[in-house]
């Protein structure tokens, strides 16, 4: 049995919730198809709409099956304009969590506060013993978002994702968990 977070989660800032159909045209102009802000995703920039509307489509039908809680990050003064997602991929007793952050807001310490409020939701739950994440060795960001977070790094694995705007080949990652 997959574990379960709320449907709606709530920071000093921001407002972490599903995603809408009517969020996809926002989601294409702030981010998806920003190639710095993609740089160390596993997929590559949208170049169309239709890319963002499939992917928007995935994530909510991942959301209603169980399996992940890809919540749309959004201030807490506007929460139809998404700024960010942070998914959790639910498991039995842990979750894996990714990240992205429209550039504009890079540095403002929003993710950090997202990943906090989520990784004490699921903390509390009974059966959730570990949130973890990786990141590309060279995405120091991510590795100082992860620390502020209170993740603790674990180890290097090595040849682990295929960055397609990176390398054709498997890169290294940093494993990060928060553990109770």
């Amino acid at each position: 049995m997959f574990l379960s977070l709320p449907d709606v989660l709530r920071t000093q800032r921001m407002i972490l919730r599903k995603p809408r159909q009517s969020d996809v045209r926002i989601i294409f102009d702030a981010y998806a198809q920003d190639v710095e802000v993609v740089r160390y995703m596993v997929w590559r920039p949208h170049r169309t709409l239709a890319e963002t509307e499939a992917f928007i489509s995935y994530c909510i039908e991942e959301w209603d099956s169980g399996r992940s809680r890809p919540y749309v990050l959004a201030l807490e003064e506007n929460d139809d304009e998404p700024i960010g997602m942070l998914e959790a991929s639910l498991h039995d007793h842990m979750i894996d969590i990714g990240y992205v952050l429209q550039r504009k807001y890079w540095g403002a310490k929003l993710m950090s506060e997202a990943i906090n409020t989520l990784s004490e939701a699921a903390l509390a739950l009974p059966h959730c013993f570990r949130i973890q994440a990786t990141c590309d060795t060279e995405n120091y960001a991510s590795a100082r978002t992860l620390e502020k977070s209170g993740f603790v790094l674990e180890g290097k694995l090595a040849r682990h994702l295929v960055l397609p705007n990176l390398a054709d080949e498997p890169r290294p990652s940093l494993m990060y968990a928060r553990c109770r």
